[in-house]
């Protein structure tokens, strides 16, 4: 029996004679502690990202029945930070028998518009959920269409609406619906794909219940594989007080380190057609395990952040990744923008400010020092852990691989860094721990920097990921990794020892899960 094998069998005897999943059930191996992971089975994309009424809602994809894909529903959390989630019973369960339920978005009816909001205390508004729902005949002929339920309990419970399904395009394929406001033209507009057909349906609606086709707009370029999950929203360029729109679409597979991943294209949006511009192919995102964004369709009143979060996962290994007892994470919620770099339009993310609420020690903070030196005061002040934040910044024009090694013992690391000889930053967890499960997990990926100038990386490491920003989230890596419980070093490297550290700054963080019950 493997070692991996044997810790996660005991870790599920112990758990079997809960009368549920406690508190313990958020401190297993590999369990991220400021992530938000299911209590048990399986979860991937997250869906109906908003805020309403004081808290923020990620619903997402799970499997109430087990710990790989299938039985697909709507789970539930709350936040008042979205970062300290409380779990909820399952929102939208699959229609046993009819169809399961895929991704898609809620939104906030404000003035009822639909005619499905019970109208209390003088507030007229509810929530809407816009879903896939996902059908197979009995001879395994597929068919996907648009649902709508709505709730009037701040979400708790659902109903859905009678007339659905309320857009439909006889296509097996046709999913993923992302719903937004468009004040210009004072109207909802959706966005779906015909994942197999990498095209993107663009619709439009007063009142949520009636949806006119308008125009399609696709493959851009792709000439396999799938779309899924898009999304169009507008962002401001840094610096300026001009706007372009971004259509995010999930591709599956075709990402650049393999598998899954997030494309995004820039262009204009008139209300009934996106227009993109003449650019190279540009993503989100250049780890392995980014995929299935979607974005918070409300934010609170005077918060005009655009802000998503992603699915850590990769449809080559999700069903097999050796957490077991439960499967799939989703990424630290990131704001959006666009900035000139280099002379080149690019989609920036950085962490929202809230996580700076995680910190919990700050372990070390120097000026200007070599890699020698560095390593010496993170010896002397212990520095070690699963939960650290890193930010450092190398001297720019020197030459040479250089970079942080994390959760590093014996024969383990993750390796983050910059190859100035490839224009790159990188992830590499060829030996970052257990990868036997999938031969697609180990390897290096690596993310183009166009800013030469900088050499910055923001690091977040938990017990099972890496997100790596670089240069003020001008690029971004995120990784799962499955090291050992013993390797938990850092140590800085570069070719050449001497050379200057400009800063490095490492705080441990806190779990967000102390003091709370996993399942409720």
């Amino acid at each position: 029996m493997s070692r991996v094998l044997f810790r996660f069998l005991a870790c599920a005897l112990c758990l079997a004679s809960l009368p549920s999943f406690a508190q313990s059930a958020y401190d297993e191996p590999w369990r991220p502690q400021y992530h938000f992971t299911p209590a048990k089975n399986f979860m991937n994309d997250p869906n109906g990202l908003v805020f309403y009424k004081g808290e923020y809602h990620l619903f997402y994809q799970y499997n109430p029945e087990g710990s790989v894909w299938g039985h697909m529903s709507w789970g539930h959390a709350v936040s008042d930070d979205m970062l300290h989630w409380k779990h909820l019973p399952v929102a939208i369960p699959e229609a046993v028998g009819k169809y399961m339920i895929y991704s898609g978005s809620v939104v906030i009816d404000r003035n009822n518009v639909s005619g499905l909001c019970v109208v209390s205390e003088g507030d007229p508004s509810c929530l809407l959920a816009i879903f896939t729902a996902a059908a197979k005949d009995a001879q395994g002929k597929e068919h996907q269409d648009q649902h709508l339920a709505y709730s009037n309990d701040r979400g708790r419970t659902w109903t859905e609406y009678s007339g659905n399904p309320i857009a439909d395009l006889d296509k097996p394929d046709f999913r993923d619906p992302k719903v937004f406001w468009y004040e210009p033209q004072k109207k909802w507009v959706m966005v779906a794909v015909l994942a197999d057909e990498r095209q993107l349906e663009l619709f439009d609606s007063k009142d949520l219940k009636h949806w006119k086709l308008e125009s399609t707009f696709g493959p851009a370029g792709d000439s396999e594989g799938q779309w899924e999950c898009p999304d169009l929203f507008e962002l401001s360029i840094e610096g300026t007080s001009e706007t372009k729109w971004v259509l995010a679409v999930n591709r599956n597979p075709g990402a650049p380190a393999g598998g899954t991943g997030t494309r995004y294209l820039l262009g204009s949006f008139d209300g009934q057609k996106f227009t993109a511009d003449e650019t190279p192919t540009l993503w989100a995102d250049y780890g392995k395990d980014f995929y299935a964004t979607h974005r918070f369709s409300s934010m609170p009143a005077g918060d005009d952040r655009t802000v998503w979060m992603g699915w850590i996962g990769n449809w080559q290994y999700a069903n097999k990744e050796p957490t077991v007892l439960w499967r799939g994470a989703q990424s630290l919620p990131r704001e959006l923008h666009l900035r000139n770099v280099a002379g080149q339009l690019r989609m920036v993310q950085t962490p929202i400010a809230e996580t700076e609420k995680l910190r919990n020690e700050k372990l070390l903070d120097t000026g200007s020092i070599s890699v020698d030196e560095a390593n010496q005061r993170l010896k002397k002040a212990a520095v070690h852990g699963e939960l650290l934040e890193v930010e450092i910044e190398f001297q720019s024009a020197s030459t040479g691989t250089m970079g942080v090694r994390l959760r590093k013992g014996p024969q383990q690391e993750t390796l983050v860094g910059f190859s100035p000889s490839e224009k790159s930053a990188f992830i590499d967890r060829t030996h970052s721990g257990e990868a036997a499960f999938s031969k697609d997990f180990a390897g290096r990926h690596l993310a183009p920097v166009l800013n030469a100038k900088e050499r910055k990386l923001h690091i977040y490491l938990d017990r099972s990921s890496v997100e790596a920003f670089v240069n003020g989230g001008e690029a971004v890596l995120t990784d799962r990794i499955y090291p050992s419980e013993e390797s938990k070093e850092i140590e800085v490297f570069w070719d050449s020892p001497q050379a200057k550290v400009v800063s490095l700054r490492i705080w441990s963080l806190r779990s967000v899960w102390q003091g709370q019950k996993a399942h409720e």
